[in-house]
């Protein structure tokens, strides 16, 4: 809580990319480079691709390293942790038209995973996937922003104890990426799609925090669509805290459960 509270985003794109990059990373946060082209562990039997949070404003595979590391090591699959375009340089749908070559680029079962905004955009690509009928073996989403016409109850109820998102802020980077779409297109809130079409889902999301109605009414949405839900709810668990691995042990228990999901889901 006291890095979170010391490294405010600030508001301009760039302001926010570098204060994100050095609170994930520390001082080595200078060697997040907005050029980079992804990050790749090795390993066999299945791929995840993880997708980084960040707003589609801010974030990178640098600044999510952790997070594919942890997940290679606890399953042994290959781990992709793409990059892909960043708002407000580029406006939806280039993050998903990026997210799909990737993921259709690669033979044997996928999981598809992300945080925030990268937990938006695995759904998305899972559902667009599904539509074009490739095979997705499962779903791993840590507070994913699934709802933006306004049908969640925490956004409001939860901002003053959330550190990491605030509901107006969420708001504004989602009108930065979407530009002009309605708030109810299926792809600004896929909450509103056809959900049978996808694959088995664990969500991760933390009690207090303003994302927790976006996962709570997926889950509830998914199961009535026929789905397989796995639904945990950490009374500690905070946004992104996935990053704080493995000093954090509700951030390692939180990977724990999602890669024995992923392994499970291959199987």
């Amino acid at each position: 809580m006291d890095r979170i509270n010391a490294h405010p985003l600030g508001d301009e794109p760039t302001e926010q990319r570098d204060r994100f990059a050095r609170l994930a990373l520390g001082d080595r946060g200078t060697r997040a480079s907005l050029d980079e082209v992804g990050i790749t562990f090795d390993g066999d039997g299945g791929t995840v691709f993880y997708f980084h949070g960040g707003g589609y404003a801010f974030g990178s595979p640098r600044t999510h390293e952790r997070i594919g590391r942890a997940f290679a090591q606890r399953t042994g699959f290959q781990v992709v942790v793409p990059k892909y375009p960043l708002a407000p340089e580029h406006c939806w749908p280039a993050q998903l038209e990026a997210a799909l070559v990737a993921t259709q680029s690669v033979e044997g079962p996928i999981v598809l995973a992300g945080d925030s905004a990268g937990g938006h955009l695995a759904l998305v690509t899972a559902l667009e996937l599904g539509r074009l009928g490739k095979q997705v073996a499962g779903l791993v989403l840590f507070s994913p922003n699934t709802d933006r016409s306004g049908m969640s109850m925490t956004r409001e109820r939860n901002n003053p104890s959330d550190p990491m998102v605030d509901d107006d802020e969420d708001l504004a980077l989602a009108r930065q990426c979407f530009e002009g779409m309605p708030k109810n297109h299926r792809h600004v809130s896929p909450l509103l799609d056809e959900l049978s079409l996808l694959p088995p889902v664990h969500i991760e999301v933390g009690e207090g925090e303003v994302l927790l109605g976006d996962s709570l009414l997926l889950a509830e949405r998914a199961r009535a669509s026929g789905c397989n839900v796995n639904l945990h709810v950490d009374p500690e668990g905070l946004h992104m805290g996935q990053l704080w691995a493995p000093w954090w042990p509700v951030a390692s228990k939180s990977l724990d459960r999602a890669a024995a999901f992923a392994v499970n889901a291959v199987d």
